[in-house]
């Protein structure tokens, strides 16, 4: 049984769920060779991942949490009673946990193919990613998030959605992970505000980095990002030369746009295909990513612009963190990273920063 409740009126439910999906510690352990290194996927600010295989030869995940890890119970519990609600073939099927002492370990389906950002920033992994390939993932994506947000009994923002947190299957399809810092929606409600903001830079809205007001929007703008990455290659913190001047994967793509010359930001290694399909996302992408979250679209509008090349797509407006050809300025968001750091360099007692499975880029901060 979990120790912690979510209000009286949830405890029955969470209390059934919780039992139905334990795990006996001892099994993950022996399922996992005791947790062995070499038995390990990968390793984040919240703790390791590894593979195992059960008594019944069925495959497992299994995300070991840190004992330091900041990802506590709240975060744990979080994770348990939203995921196993939770059923869509673009989201990561989570089968069960187990708690024993200091012990947190959360049970998934294991995808074999790692993460998107194990091909897609690889120089040599992404040619393996062709065009058509690319273009199925975009949907597979919009298709998740658009049945957490609109589709499913619950209403749910993710609030860390970025390439390593999309895994992809032995088909290349893609599932959503990571829900430990995703947040419920009542079915009407539409922005909910906090002082605590988790999230990876370069990914989070402007709305959200800098006053911590989230909603569907937001995650909308991350989308947009993961779109940029995986059609350009490029991931979004890269500086990219424009002369004299730097320049970094929303400027590129807004610029280029623009200009008529997007074809520039496709990945060079999509060779022989028509890039029609990719233009359609690099303008969806930008859509996405606009400053202004009430110009961005509804996931319910981009899987319809995604499946519908007769949707006439509206015109962009310049995304958000948009750096300037001219002259070398520090976006918003740079801002905010700065200040961050400082702030935590001169407290001694201060936090530091947390980390998801698959990249240790998840912050706390302040709203200001």
């Amino acid at each position: 049984m979990f120790p912690f409740k979510n209000g009286q009126d949830h405890d029955e439910d969470e209390i059934t769920i919780a039992e139905s999906l334990k795990f006996n510690f001892d099994t993950i352990r022996v399922a996992t060779n005791d947790f062995s290194d070499s038995n390990k996927l990968g390793e984040g600010g919240f703790g390791a991942v590894y593979w195992g295989e059960l008594s019944n030869g069925q495959v497992i995940a299994v995300k070991r949490l840190s004992w330091n890890s900041n990802q506590g119970d709240t975060e744990f519990k979080n994770e348990v009673l939203l995921v196993a609600k939770l059923q869509h073939r673009n989201l990561v099927r989570l089968l069960g946990f187990s708690m024993e002492g200091r012990e947190r370990l959360l049970v998934y389906e294991f995808v074999p193919n790692k993460s998107l950002d194990y091909f897609i920033f690889d120089p040599i992994r992404k040619a393996q990613l062709v065009g058509e390939m690319r273009y199925n993932i975009i949907r597979g994506i919009a298709r998740g998030l658009l049945y957490l947000h609109e589709d499913s009994r619950l209403r749910i923002i993710h609030r860390d959605l970025k390439a390593s947190n999309i895994l992809l299957d032995e088909e290349m399809n893609p599932k959503i992970a990571d829900f430990g810092m995703a947040r419920l929606f009542v079915m009407d409600q539409t922005q909910e505000n906090t002082s605590r903001i988790v999230g990876t830079y370069g990914y989070m809205a402007p709305e959200y980095a800098m006053h911590g007001h989230f909603s569907m929007k937001s995650d909308v703008f991350s989308f947009g990002v993961i779109v940029l990455e995986i059609v350009s290659g490029l991931k979004n913190n890269k500086g990219i030369n424009h002369g004299e001047d730097v320049e970094y994967l929303l400027s590129f793509a807004w610029r280029n746009w623009r200009e008529g010359t997007a074809t520039k930001v496709i990945d060079p290694s999509l060779n022989n295909i028509s890039p029609n399909e990719m233009m359609r996302c690099i303008h969806i992408g930008l859509l996405c990513v606009q400053e202004n979250s009430a110009n961005r679209p509804t996931m319910s509008n981009v899987v319809l612009m995604l499946n519908s090349n007769s949707v006439t797509l509206p015109v962009p407006s310049k995304p958000a963190f948009f750096m300037d050809n001219s002259t070398r300025i520090l976006t918003d968001m740079q801002l905010l990273e700065d200040n961050s750091r400082a702030t935590r360099s001169s407290q001694s007692t201060s936090k530091s920063a947390q980390g998801s499975v698959n990249d240790v880029s998840i912050t706390e901060l302040s709203a200001r």
